[in-house]
């Protein structure tokens, strides 16, 4: 997921708490740099931020039961459930740290402790940037602490550095009152999508973070309106996430290294890196395979970047030139 406005990756099905494409969010959050931090260069250090029972911990529901949780360490293995499917339902803030960084030790018990305040308003999802490398490469992380706003698959708000807990209240104050304002319906009232039900089934699904079951519920609102253009969305988007949530990227990596013209692995490939929010590399390297190829291998990756283009939407600044691209390279 590179950063602000440059690419976006894909937007997860509908959400009720916000409105991803919403301009408001993205020109008043976006790109907001502060000093403080220190650069990726690992330095040894005894003891990592403090950070207590980290995904132990839930919010209470009204009635005392366990919700879900408030903080969640996250890996690549489970990045896309913990950021990406986690925040088509509420916002998750990515806390990019490592154990020799210490600003992270100062940032990262303010996080967590604001994180329980909110009581599930939002997601703190803790990065530790040496285990997970590729993660911070792809979300553009240059120096930490590293804090990124995700909304519906897009990084809508960032700041990098130890600030002082005001601040960080007051960012993440900015922050849900926009959310809020989105959830509202501003202007034009409620989505009827949003109160379908198997819009609100899918929806439920999701936070669980059972794809199966936002699918199914996806398919019965098509069975009865074929027209519904956010189910249609929300179900290819859904499917991008089932296609990716078993592939080993680094061995199919390797896969790939020894035989570069292998469609099936190319394939695979750039649906995880168009999952990861690298869009523009994903499609760019289906549209070199297209060019490589012909007959029914050429036909199968131009359905599969057309599938890829339904999955990401208009929207996606990336799905207009690799559009041209692939035009050019068929004709």
């Amino acid at each position: 997921m590179p950063p602000g406005p440059r690419s976006s990756g894909p937007v997860p099905p509908r959400s009720r708490n916000a409105t991803p494409g919403d301009p408001r969010l993205s020109n008043e959050l976006a790109g907001l740099r502060f000093a403080g931090a220190v650069p990726l260069d690992p330095k040894p250090a005894p003891t990592r931020p403090s950070t207590g029972a980290v995904g132990a911990r839930a919010a209470q529901s009204d009635k005392g039961s366990p919700a879900q949780p408030v903080v969640v360490d996250v890996s690549e293995a489970t990045f896309a459930t913990e950021v990406l499917q986690r925040s088509m339902q509420t916002p998750v803030v990515v806390d990019f740290w490592a154990e020799w960084c210490g600003p992270c030790k100062q940032l990262s018990p303010i996080l967590e402790r604001l994180a329980e305040t909110d009581g599930g308003r939002w997601t703190l999802a803790k990065i530790d940037v040496d285990a997970n490398p590729q993660l911070a490469q792809a979300a553009g992380v240059q120096g930490i602490p590293a804090v990124k706003a995700i909304i519906g698959g897009r990084i809508i708000g960032e700041f990098t550095g130890a600030l002082p807990e005001r601040e960080v209240r007051a960012w993440l104050d900015q922050l849900l009152a926009l959310v809020d304002e989105a959830s509202a319906g501003l202007p034009g009232g409620p989505d009827p999508a949003v109160s379908d039900p198997h819009h609100t089934a899918a929806e439920d699904a999701l936070a669980r973070g059972d794809l199966d079951a936002a699918a199914a519920a996806y398919r019965a609102r098509l069975a009865e309106t074929p027209g519904d253009s956010d189910a249609a969305l929300g179900l290819s988007r859904v499917e991008l996430f089932q296609r990716v949530a078993t592939i080993d990227a680094t061995a199919l990596r390797t896969r790939l290294s020894a035989d570069p013209d292998n469609v099936e692995a190319a394939i695979m490939l750039a649906d995880v890196l168009v999952a990861k929010g690298e869009v523009e590399t994903g499609l760019a390297r289906l549209v070199s395979v297209v060019r490589r190829t012909s007959g029914d291998e050429r036909e199968r990756v131009r359905a599969h970047l057309v599938g890829l283009f339904q999955a990401l939407g208009d929207a996606e600044p990336a799905v207009g030139p690799a559009r041209r691209a692939l035009a050019a390279a068929l004709f």
